[in-house]
């Protein structure tokens, strides 16, 4: 067990009014229930934990169920809240924005909700975008596209300006929809907050389509993503399968984890290789990923290869870093190199390469079903969490149940594939590359 991991989700206050919501605080009569702060569930559920705790009577770090409360913090006549989208866009972000106005105008009355144009520049006054009033009639059908209705950007902005226009405004609740660092960014925000002994609820709905954001079980968005992949990766085995020693390459994204491109290639199993971040191939030598290539071209006559964006770097010469906005490093086009070494190598026997970058496309699409049930799910937890009055938490899933986690606790580090565990020995299985490429 992590002793460094705190599940205790921070509070504004002690809870002063009633939730408007018509809901029971007894079993057996078919109306659902509000959740108590002590309805909790066990985060780490191996035997081993089990065992330890028992054997030293200690108690099991404990998460908080998500849902709405009986006492609630803000008056909702009273209470505007503000809804920003920050970083690259991903499937289910509309859901996501049309969930939590839903959520906050239905359930609990609030009238007065303000759209964030363009990420955290909207919460910069100099940048001059304004605001967008939000209500039922405007985002009703902005579920059925892709992209983000508010807009968005990446890169930060002056904490201490972001909480003036906050105050300035009189918003009590922030909704951040992001990655790894607009969590970051509205974790500072609600510490700035905390210092001026503001009461502003801030609430983060973890969004990337990478799915590396940790303890989290999947980041919404992320199965629409390979979902769009794997049809992708079926028209490039048609390609490659068209031609004598035909080689299909396709690059998904995938900066840090591999999660797309493994799962995708699951989704779809015409694929030979899927080579991501977290693993440290080679391109020659006796067991490299060029032998293991001609192998199959020998065997079958074509292949089809899919490679996260992240996946190779160290192949490269490394120059200077360069990074982009929010801070990520902008990695070298792994896609385009591979086809340039598969052409070098292969010059006694004639290939036919086709390389394949529909990342623009895949983050870009419409949420799917599954998706879609996700991000409304996601959006009325957090709508529930704020209305009571916690902050500094994000709104997601654990062991299959909604819970609400501190954000410091999801930015530690990121979640990556685990080499020895079975999610990539399936992938070895689909694709039957070697165990190892180097």
């Amino acid at each position: 067990m992590d002793e460094n991991i705190g599940f205790e989700v921070e509070r504004l206050g002690e809870p002063e009014f009633k939730s408007p919501l018509q809901l029971s605080t007894v079993r057996g009569d078919n109306i659902f229930n509000f959740i108590s702060e002590t309805d909790k569930f066990v985060f780490d559920l191996s035997l081993q934990q089990y065992q330890h705790c028992l054997n030293n009577s200690e108690e099991p770090q404990c998460l908080e169920k998500a849902g709405p409360r009986q006492d609630i913090f803000f008056d909702p006549k009273e209470t505007t809240a503000a809804i920003v989208t920050c970083g690259g866009l991903c499937p289910g972000i509309n859901n996501v924005i049309r969930g939590v106005v839903m959520a906050l105008h239905y359930f609990y009355g609030i009238k007065r909700i303000i759209g964030v144009p363009y990420g955290y520049e909207g919460l910069n006054p100099d940048m001059g975008h304004g605001f967008v009033e939000l209500d039922p009639d405007s985002v009703k059908d902005i579920h059925l596209f892709g992209g983000t209705f508010l807009g968005s950007s990446r890169g930060g902005q002056s904490v201490e300006k972001m909480v003036d226009t906050l105050v300035q405004n009189k918003v009590d609740m922030l909704f951040a929809i992001g990655g790894d660092g607009t969590l970051k960014g509205v974790d500072a925000i609600g510490e700035e907050i905390k210092k001026r002994n503001a009461k502003i609820s801030v609430v983060g709905i973890p969004k990337t389509i990478d799915n590396d954001i940790d303890i989290i079980d999947e980041s919404f968005g992320f199965e629409t993503a390979f979902d769009v992949a794997s049809s992708i990766l079926r028209d490039a085995h048609n390609e490659a399968a068209g031609a004598f020693n035909g080689i299909t390459i396709v690059k998904l994204m995938g900066r840090d984890s591999g999660f797309i491109a493994a799962s995708a290639a699951l989704a779809m199993p015409v694929v030979n290789f899927v080579l991501i971040p977290e693993m440290d191939f080679q391109l020659e030598g006796e067991n490299g990923f060029l032998k293991a290539l001609k192998q199959r071209l020998d065997k079958k006559k074509h292949a089809v290869i899919v490679v996260a964006e992240g996946a190779g770097q160290h192949l490269f010469e490394h120059d200077d870093v360069v990074k982009d906005a929010s801070g990520n490093i902008k990695h070298k086009d792994i896609g385009l190199f591979l086809k340039q070494k598969i052409s070098e190598r292969f010059t006694e026997t004639p290939v036919t390469i086709k390389y394949i970058d529909p990342s623009y496309i895949v983050r870009s699409a419409p949420a799917n079903s599954n998706d879609s049930v996700y991000c409304s799910r996601l959006a009325y937890h957090a709508v529930h969490g704020a209305m009571a009055g916690k902050t500094k938490f994000v709104s997601c899933k654990v062991n299959n149940k909604y819970v609400y986690v501190p954000i410091c606790e999801v930015t530690k580090k990121r979640k990556k594939i685990d080499l020895e565990g079975e999610f990539w020995f399936s992938v070895l299985q689909s694709t039957g590359q070697p165990f190892s490429l180097k």
